[in-house]
């Protein structure tokens, strides 16, 4: 009997000498995956279910939020429990899966889209109409880009955006492309586009730093819970940083690819790559051709698009490259953005630079005043916002000290994270951006900040259990501090339906020529047809008029409505809106809108044209025939 032969299955190409062939991922049919799922066991679960959960609890609380309620801490107090409740349950949630080693890196990132979902999606979720005044500028922007084909004409204070037009223009050719008439449609969802892809960049930098996932997404998670200056909004501003962080992180990908390999130096911190030590060894080699043609074009998008930006990418790259061994790959790209900055600054926006160089040269003798915001007006702001900006002053302060304690710790001095964290602090001494630079420049050093936070609570200590329970309240407070900063004036950043419809009344019946006259510029669609219009901001104005307006409301009202200069007709919009920004910001006394608006009804000159809950508009008339029940107006 012949005995059966046992054949043995044939080689791999490789293994018979020939070349490798392609690779095959074996498919797990859905049977195997359901039984790997129940073989995950209740720890698996523990740290799985918080996500859901926590999505599920926003869900509920969504229709059950009562935006009426909303007062002097804005979302603070008009979103329900559940809210709440999620919040932590996803943050418990995310601090217990840190621990967990096996748990695959996709429910890291579920964590984070949740957590973006839960702060920037509400209220886009929650607010029929667009958020933030300054995003209904840049619509208007936008438009005028459109109309006009480029520049704008006639742009008055608005003319910077004529020398730094790339977010525009960039939006009006997405216009031209899809045939959308307005950036409206999509700008409400603008925060939580421009979150989700600032993971990209924030990946890109911190797995140029380590190989270690816990470090690596506490560090993404530790961002977007202490993020709360709030520029994330449609604005060159978030476009601008999203394409800042990208270069930053390419340049430190570089490094770590072209960095000689070899075992890391004592002193290094665990995990940490061989690239990002100060070491003595060079980087092989620079760039290739398509990688740096990309960095130089995203360079000239941020050239192009916002006047702070590409001197922050200056500072970062010229302390990166102050290392011997870093400058193969940093000096070609600093070179590019100088000399890219340098000739839009001479060329396109030297009108701008010419005028406000003063401005700079005094900044520079006062750079105390520069790291100053605060809140200034004729009236006192409500308790609540005295409050709400002490939090932010004390979660800034608290994450910058943070990092500082981690860098001593845990031995990342001999990192770029240093460079980092510092680079955006010297542009104090420049500019003080509206009295927000010290936020500008707490922004742009956030993602070191929370990298190095991260390495302090993101690592199992001693003891797992309640060093979960640490970690959490810690991640707790820090997320309860972003919230308030970013929720606590919602009052005056949401805008009715009706505040809308009244936006939308002047830019269909206010002919060319008019002048649109506002308490404060806190006005949906204010700044449609700008190019068309004389716009008037009682509350910009000189102290002492703004003293004449609270002494004699009708006599300003008449004079600034009256003005020979205006050709067209002058209207008045007052709407809630404007309220709330007196009332929490302390520009004016809270009543000011009251008091305007019943000198407005008693002027016989002011005729009211438009009127709804929430807003009214006055049109000023050229003359009054007649007295008493006969009198009419004209014009």
């Amino acid at each position: 009997m012949t005995a059966p032969q046992i054949t043995d299955p044939p080689l791999p190409p490789e293994r018979r000498g020939g070349p490798p062939g392609p690779a095959v991922r074996p498919v797990r049919p859905l049977r195997s995956r359901l039984a790997r799922l129940g073989t995950v066991g209740w720890a698996g679960w523990a740290v799985r279910a918080p996500l859901p959960l926590a999505l599920a609890l926003w869900l509920v609380a969504l229709p059950r939020t009562r935006l009426d309620k909303m007062g002097d801490l804005g979302l603070l107090q008009a979103l329900p429990a559940p809210y709440w409740l999620g919040l932590v349950v996803i943050t418990v949630g995310f601090a217990a899966a840190l621990r967990d080693k096996r748990l695959p890196q996709r429910w890291l990132a579920g964590y984070v889209l949740g957590l973006i979902a839960m702060v920037h999606a509400t209220p886009s979720l929650l607010y029929p109409t667009l958020r933030y005044a300054w995003a209904w500028k840049h619509i208007a922007i936008v438009d005028a880009v459109l109309r006009h084909n480029g520049s704008v004409p006639n742009a008055h204070e608005l003319d910077i955006y004529n020398q730094w037009p790339g977010f525009f223009q960039l939006n009006a050719l997405l216009l031209r492309a899809t045939g959308l008439h307005s950036a409206l449609g999509y700008a409400s969802w603008y925060p939580v586009l421009a979150n989700v892809l600032l993971i990209g960049p924030l990946l890109l930098i911190y797995r140029s730093l380590t190989r270690d996932r816990r470090l690596v997404w506490g560090g993404v998670w530790i961002y977007f819970a202490t993020s709360w200056v709030g520029q994330d909004y449609f604005a060159p501003q978030a476009f601008a940083y999203l394409l800042f962080l990208t270069v930053i992180g390419m340049v430190l990908r570089q490094l770590a690819n072209r960095r000689s390999a070899g075992p890391a130096p004592s002193g290094a911190p665990p995990g940490a790559r061989a690239l990002s030590l100060f070491t003595d060894a060079p980087a092989r080699g620079g760039w290739r051709p398509a990688p740096l043609a990309l960095l130089l074009v995203l360079t000239a998008a941020i050239v192009t698009s916002h006047p702070l930006t590409p001197l922050m990418l200056i500072s970062f790259l010229l302390l990166l490259s102050l290392p011997r061994a870093n400058r193969a790959v940093v000096l070609p790209v600093l070179a590019g953005a100088v000399a890219m900055t340098l000739l839009w600054d001479a060329t396109v926006a030297r009108p701008y630079i010419a005028s406000n160089l003063s401005d700079v040269v005094g900044a520079l003798a006062a750079p105390d005043k520069n790291a100053v915001s605060g809140l200034a007006g004729l009236g006192q702001a409500v308790p609540g916002q005295v409050l709400a900006a002490w939090v932010d002053r004390g979660l800034t302060a608290t994450v910058l000290l943070l990092a500082v304690a981690a860098l001593l710790r845990r031995r990342w001095r001999r990192t770029p994270l240093p460079l980092l964290l510092v680079a955006p602090f010297p542009l104090l001494l420049a500019n003080p951006y509206g009295g927000e630079m010290i936020f500008r420049a707490y922004l742009f050093a956030l993602p070191a900040a929370a990298f190095l936070i991260g390495t302090l609570i993101a690592r199992s200590p001693r003891f797992p259990r309640s060093g979960t329970a640490v970690r959490a309240v810690v991640l707790l407070a820090l997320l309860a501090g972003t919230v308030c900063g970013y929720y606590s004036k919602e009052d005056m950043n949401y805008f009715t339906p009706q505040e809308a419809a009244a936006g939308r009344y002047l830019a269909e019946n206010a002919p060319p020529g008019s002048q649109i006259v506002v308490l404060t510029a806190d006005v949906p669609g204010f700044e449609l047809r700008y190019d068309e219009r004389v716009r008037t901001v009682l509350a910009q104005r000189a102290v002492a008029d703004r003293r004449e307006l609270l002494a004699d409301p009708a006599s300003v009202l008449e004079s600034t409505m009256s003005d020979p200069r205006v050709i067209g007709p002058s209207f008045l919009v007052l709407t809630r809106a404007q309220v709330a920004e007196c009332r929490l910001t302390g520009v004016f006394p809270q009543d000011t809108l009251g008091q305007v608006r019943q000198a407005a009804s008693t002027m016989p000159t002011l005729r009211p044209v438009f009127a709804n809950r929430d807003a009214v508009v006055y049109r000023h008339v050229t003359s009054v025939v007649g007295q008493g029940p006969f009198a009419r107006t004209t014009g």
